[in-house]
């Protein structure tokens, strides 16, 4: 008689597919162990430090597949906290292994993005037997093609410029659309093409902002009354970019604008003295139902998952490569970032279209 007992946590920001994505474990395993424990650990890392957990049932992830957000709920524990003592001295990493062994589990499967990775790479590292799901709608999470999330933020981002798109062309305006992505910018890189943006702002490529202007004017001499602008929240000029990571930092702090979109907005009115109007999506982009790609994609890597946890096979992410899942082992890509490659074929073919990158 086979048993198995599992945890399961979520970590890092929330996005649409993680349930999907717990459900296809568990599926996975019901239908092949005779006996399996599910102990849910609450927000993240949190409730695996704090002993914060609910033993679920399959009947729990039944009926999760088209819901958003996650049923275990999520926060955020920076991997570099991890090794430092909290406010009562405790140990969190000696927490975590204690509560691990404690329920004695045969693993524990995690799901997140780049700092949820490292942890769950530090995790193994002290012995304990752990699957990692890429969860994230940045897309930025190395050794996998696709994270869950990405292609549902993708929907709702091109959405939003889908919708500016009319409003725009009715009142000849310049629109920018802030989207989400700090560190790289797959999601405003492909929401940008598909909702026909005219210009993409993306950390990988930093802008000359009279390159962007060049790009509006050009419209505008041929005819064309407005002009969007797809930003990555991430965006950032060719001076700023090359400052000091700390006198980027400090220039950022002091700055007036909520956000890079409102200062390029300023620049725009300045240098052509037309009317700027700017569009944050903001959460949306996390929010709602996962599209079908994600929940097919979520349906893949759990049952994936639960096949390496029924072989024992710890001490991997289960990425999708060519359209295949595979095991890649965690310690080969944990604390790696997957950036857009500013001379890739796909910002050399939305050039060739007439895109600008404000370079």
């Amino acid at each position: 008689m086979l048993m198995m007992r599992i945890g399961m946590l979520t970590s890092g920001g929330d996005c649409q597919a993680l349930n999907a994505a717990m459900r296809g474990v568990v599926k996975g395993l019901v239908e092949n162990v005779d006996e399996l424990e599910i102990y849910g650990f609450e927000n993240g890392y949190k409730g695996l430090i704090y002993e914060q957990y609910r033993i679920l049932t399959a009947a729990d992830f039944s009926g999760i597949l088209t819901k958003g957000g996650t049923i275990l709920g999520s926060s955020r524990q920076p991997f570099k906290q991890m090794r430092v003592p909290d406010e009562n001295g405790l140990d969190k990493v000696e927490a975590m292994k204690n509560t691990y062994r404690k329920l004695k589990l045969d693993c524990i499967v995690i799901l997140g993005g780049n700092g949820t990775q490292k942890t769950a790479n530090l995790l193994r590292e002290e012995g304990l037997n752990v699957i990692h799901l890429p969860k994230t709608i940045d897309n930025d999470i190395y050794g996998t093609d696709v994270t869950f999330g990405f292609q549902s933020a993708i929907n709702i981002a091109t959405d939003a410029i889908d919708c500016i798109h009319t409003t725009a062309a009715s009142h000849n305006r310049v629109f920018i659309v802030e989207v989400m992505g700090h560190k790289v910018g797959w999601l405003t890189l492909y929401a940008g093409i598909a909702g026909g943006a005219d210009i993409i702002l993306l950390p990988e490529i930093p802008y000359d902002i009279n390159k962007v202007v060049e790009a509006i004017q050009k419209r505008s001499n041929a005819g064309k009354g407005f002009t969007i602008l797809a930003v990555a929240e991430g965006a950032i000029s060719k001076e700023d970019a090359e400052l000091t990571k700390k006198a980027y930092k400090a220039k950022a702090a002091s700055r007036k604008y909520p956000s890079v979109s409102y200062e390029i907005a300023d620049q725009i009115k300045e240098i052509c003295g037309v009317e700027v109007r700017v569009a944050v999506p903001g959460h949306t982009q996390r929010g709602g139902s996962p599209c079908p790609y994600d929940r097919v994609l979520c349906t893949r890597l759990g049952s994936a998952a639960a096949k390496a946890i029924m072989d024992e096979d710890y001490g991997y992410m289960i990425a999708m490569i060519d359209g295949r899942t595979k095991r890649v082992p965690l310690g080969e890509v944990a604390g790696k970032l997957k950036t857009v490659d500013p001379n890739g074929q796909m910002i050399k073919e939305a050039k060739r279209i007439g895109i600008s990158f404000g370079d």
